[in-house]
C-alpha cells in the first residue's frame, strides 16, 4: 500500500497524459481553460497539452499526498519532501515556460538526489541509510551493508542518466511509458539481484 502510496502521482500523470493523447482538442481546452494564468504567455498547442496537463495534476497530486498525511499526523519522509520540491519547481517551470525539458529532467534530479543523500550519510555522517531502512528484516555484516549502499548509489546515478537519454532521444510519449514502466521494471529487476545476492550470502555464511 505505502508503494502504491508513493506511486500515487506517478499513476495519474501517466493516466492523465495518455488521456490527453487521445483527446487533445481536449486537453488543450482544460490548459488554456485552467493553467493559462500560470504560463508565460502564447498559445498551446495540442501536441504539447498533454504534457502540461498531466504535470500540472502531479503536482496537485504530490501536494495532496504530502496534505494527507499531515492531516493524519503521520510522518512525511525526508525524500517525499524533496520529490515534491522538485515537480513543484520542474514541474512548475514546464507549465509557466511551456517546455517540456524540465519535466524531463525532473526524475534525473530525484534519482541523482537519492544517489547524493546514499553517500553523504555513508561518507559524512556515518549513517548508512540502506541499513537503516532494512536492518529489521536482515541482519549483516557492516561491510555488506557498505556494499548494498553503494549498489544502491551507483543504480540511482545510472537510471538519472538512462532516464536522460530516453527523455532527448525518443519521443515524449516514449518516455512517458519509459518513465511508467521501464523505470519500475529495472527496479523491481535490480531488487530482485539485490534480494538473490542476499540469499547467496546468507547460505553461504551458514
Amino acid at each position: 500500500m505505502k508503494f502504491l502510496f508513493d506511486l500515487f502521482p506517478v499513476l495519474l500523470f501517466f493516466g492523465v497524459f495518455k488521456w490527453g493523447e487521445g483527446h487533445t482538442d481536449a486537453a488543450q481546452g482544460l490548459v488554456s481553460q485552467y493553467l493559462s494564468g500560470f504560463m508565460s504567455g502564447g498559445a498551446v498547442t495540442p501536441t504539447l497539452a498533454p504534457i502540461l496537463l498531466a504535470t500540472a495534476v502531479a503536482i496537485v497530486a504530490s501536494l495532496a499526498q504530502i496534505g494527507y498525511l499531515l492531516a493524519r499526523r503521520k510522518k512525511v519522509d525526508g525524500m517525499l519532501w524533496v520529490s515534491l520540491a522538485i515537480i513543484v519547481v520542474f514541474g512548475g517551470a514546464t507549465i509557466y515556460f511551456r517546455d517540456d525539458t524540465f519535466i524531463k529532467w525532473k526524475p534525473t534530479i530525484l534519482y541523482w538526489c537519492f544517489a547524493a543523500a546514499l553517500i553523504i550519510s555513508q561518507v559524512f555522517v556515518k549513517k548508512n541509510l540502506v541499513r537503516v531502512m532494512m536492518e529489521k528484516q536482515v541482519s549483516l555484516p557492516e561491510p555488506i551493508w557498505g556494499k548494498l549502499n553503494l549498489a544502491w548509489s551507483i543504480f540511482f546515478v545510472v537510471m538519472g542518466l538512462l532516464n536522460l537519454y530516453v527523455a532527448f532521444n525518443y519521443a515524449i510519449d516514449t518516455w512517458v511509458n519509459f518513465k511508467m514502466f521501464g523505470t519500475m521494471g529495472l527496479m523491481f529487476a535490480f531488487i530482485i539481484a539485490q534480494s538473490l545476492f542476499l540469499s547467496k550470502y546468507m547460505k553461504d555464511a551458514e
